[in-house]
């Protein structure tokens, strides 16, 4: 592997390489098309969804060179003079370009003043300049902003979508992933490709066989092991707290993350209930889980009566709430435990 951050290695150059955000890219290349190109546009959505990419594809598209693009934080500019210098500069032509592009990211984070000096640059820009607006809090963006761009909403790509990404990364960077190991990558990516690519790059690192375990992933990134919820999850199938509060123990002193865990576990309750429901479902969890797993799974789903059912998900779900709130954050767990195998 050589130096470069996979998220800049790998990062889409071209439409068709956007992954998950087909209604944006098909609405882009309409414009393109029939030659419908706005003066402004807003792209919002989470962290690390495509929004700065399809913007940087979209400039290039409109025949924008090196020259005459402009990548501007606003996180870092975000005070009135910097927008009066911005409202000055875009008045002057491009270099060899039909349009002079602005991509403002972080467009939330400039200050009332700033953005009331941009909104009158877009009330009346010059027809060579073309600005898009980047966000993830779009409640934050005045409402005059707003109803002069063009707005575009990114999706937080799903699991699978993640889960193909990096395991086609790391093919091509000459690693194997294991499904279970793609899976959890995608699940601590929570929603971000950038995040997705982070991680995949630590844990090919300090891969020494070009094989990808969940283990590996586990260890690295210090997501729980697989044993753990497993053992929590035995635990509320057999109605024995002691199981599950000492894995719990044993998560909390290597520093879990409280809120994986929880996450890891919501998974395989949920599995339990739909391996019960919905039994054919289990081609599906074997791309999601290790094969001890399931086995596990469709014990607890085919026990009667059944001891993990709807309400043991919900007493969950409520916990993985309660987590971020918690002075302990382990606290809510050790009483979910508790309370879900009372006799």
């Amino acid at each position: 592997m050589n130096n470069v951050a996979l998220y800049r290695k790998y990062r889409p150059q071209e439409f068709e390489e956007v992954r998950g955000q087909d209604h944006v890219v098909k609405a882009l290349q309409g414009a393109l098309e029939q030659k419908h190109i706005g003066h402004a546009y807003l792209f919002t959505g989470g962290r690390g969804t495509g929004k700065t990419s399809v913007a940087r594809i979209f400039a290039r598209a409109v025949g924008t060179q090196d020259t005459d693009l402009y990548e501007i934080d606003a996180a870092s500019n975000r005070g009135v003079d910097d927008a009066r210098a911005l409202r000055d500069a875009v008045a002057t032509l491009p270099f060899n370009s039909p349009y002079k592009v602005y991509i403002i990211d972080e467009a939330h984070m400039l200050t009332k003043e700033a953005s009331n000096a941009l909104l009158k640059t877009l009330e009346e820009p010059p027809a060579h300049v073309i600005f898009i607006l980047a966000t993830t809090e779009l409640h934050k963006i005045l409402d005059t902003i707003v109803s002069r761009c063009e707005v575009h909403t990114f999706k937080q790509p799903t699991r699978q979508i993640l889960k193909d990404h990096v395991a086609t990364i790391a093919k091509k960077e000459g690693f194997t992933l294991e499904h279970a190991a793609g899976d959890l990558i995608a699940l601590l990516a929570e929603g971000s490709f950038r995040d997705a690519n982070g991680i995949l790059q630590k844990i090919l690192y300090a891969s020494k066989d070009k094989k990808v375990s969940v283990k590996e992933v586990s260890l690295i990134t210090s997501a729980p092991r697989g044993e753990y919820v497993n053992d929590i999850v035995l635990s509320l199938h057999t109605g024995d707290p002691k199981k599950g509060l000492d894995a719990l123990q044993k998560a909390s002193h290597e520093g879990v993350d409280m809120n994986v865990l929880s996450k890891l576990l919501l998974e395989k309750l949920r599995a339990v209930l739909l391996l019960r429901y919905a039994p054919d479902m289990k081609k599906q969890f074997g791309e999601e889980f290790l094969a001890e797993d399931i086995t596990l799974l469709e014990e607890c789903a085919n026990a009667q009566p059944p001891h993990i059912t709807s309400a043991t998900l919900l007493r969950f779900l409520d916990v993985h709430t309660a987590i971020s709130r918690a002075y302990l954050p382990h606290l809510p767990l050790e009483l979910a435990i508790i309370d879900s195998t009372k006799k």
